[in-house]
């Protein structure tokens, strides 16, 4: 995590210092990532669990976090949460403040200064944190080898149309061959490639610059997320990722005494794949109207299955809620690294077939008048 638990030394001076080459080198400038994101969460709370219960008071320990900060960004931030609670305010009016922060991380920081389980609730946001951020890792693990496959495809399929397909289509101009429906349309597409193919990589680019503002749109991601939950394989991964998620924050939460209606607002606020949000939020207004959890959990097979809709059933007859979530969680964690590796067990070979295929209509296309050129010569 980078933390150290040694006492830093007083600072000497205040006064401004030029920058150096090295200093530039090393300012903290965020792009296409915030600045304060999970898997700094996770550390930030493993961090001031330690301090908090190693008796350090919270002032103090927030002071220690912010000193071994290296990204200004990160320390300036921690130190704001430090300013906010010399001018007497709580940690969790802070976390309120600055927009980097949750309403589940501010309600549960709440509950747990009132309740005087502070370093307990510390200690679950970062175990939160943690499992998410193995999630993610999880997602990332079983994409990252098929997309590289993909790309390396891609590239050289495109190798074969800009370089490859003009090679042949000068020999065939040249001895006049009588060219099949393929072999045109692959040399069409060949052409579009050499005519169009830099503005094609522009707009790509311009689409990777703006992706950030697109991926803002409620609009756009409204049908991104939808089109996700379509997809064969990828569908059902997505969903087991966040209901992986829903569950943990909900079985946190129940365990804070947090009422359930409540706690679901937060973890809908907290979420952002829109196709949970929506089912959340007609649920929870189904709860609203007096309809039992569990009832207002059907009528969304895509997103909650069958699973949850029962056990949820079992927790309010036993009212063992934050049992059963966390027994939900541990399904789908289970449930998720599963299906990791079955995504990227099949991903790859059927990338490859795909490609394969591509590869093969270029080849054939080129290879049919070559046979006719062949028997003309002959």
């Amino acid at each position: 995590m980078g933390f150290k638990l040694d006492i830093p030394e007083q600072r000497t001076s205040n006064r401004k210092s030029v920058k150096t080459f090295s200093d530039w080198m090393q300012t903290d400038i965020v792009v296409f990532r915030k600045a304060f994101g999970n898997r700094r969460k996770e550390d930030f709370y493993v961090e001031l669990n330690v301090l908090l219960k190693a008796g350090i008071p919270l002032k103090e320990a927030l002071g220690l976090i912010a000193e071994n900060q290296k990204k200004p960004t990160q320390r300036n931030l921690i130190e704001g949460l430090v300013d906010t609670l010399i001018r007497g305010d709580s940690l969790s009016r802070a976390l309120e403040i600055l927009p980097e922060f949750s309403p589940y991380e501010i309600h549960s920081v709440r509950i747990g200064e009132e309740s005087g389980t502070l370093p307990q609730v510390i200690e679950e946001l970062g175990l939160f944190y943690a499992r998410k951020n193995e999630q993610r890792r999880m997602l990332t693990g079983a994409l990252t080898y098929p997309i590289i496959i993909l790309i390396t495809a891609i590239l050289v399929v495109l190798f074969m149309l800009r370089m490859v397909v003009p090679m042949f289509e000068d020999i065939f101009r040249q001895n006049g061959v009588e060219l099949p429906a393929i072999t045109q349309f692959i040399i069409s597409a060949s052409n579009v490639i050499r005519d169009y193919g830099g503005i094609f990589l522009l707009l790509l680019l311009g689409i990777f610059i703006v992706r950030r503002s697109i991926s803002k749109n409620t609009r756009f991601r409204r049908f991104r997320d939808f089109l996700y939950l379509r997809l064969p394989i990828i569908g059902p991964f997505l969903r087991t990722v966040y209901l992986a998620q829903f569950t943990q924050a909900v079985a946190l939460l129940t365990r804070s005494r947090i009422p359930m209606l409540n706690s679901i607002q937060m973890v809908r606020e907290m979420i952002g794949f829109i196709p949970l949000q929506e089912a959340l939020k007609a649920v929870e207004e189904k709860v609203l109207i007096g309809a039992s959890l569990h009832e207002s959990l059907k009528g969304y097979p895509r997103i909650i299955d069958h699973k949850m809709i029962a056990l949820v059933k079992v927790a309010e007859e036993t009212n063992k809620t934050d049992y059963i979530f966390d027994r939900l969680h541990s399904q789908y964690s289970t449930e998720l690294q599963q299906k990791s590796k079955l995504v990227s067990t099949l991903l790859e070979p059927m990338i490859i077939v795909i490609v394969g295929l591509f590869v093969g209509v270029i080849l054939v296309a080129m290879y049919l008048p070559m046979f006719r050129l062949s028997s003309v010569l002959g």
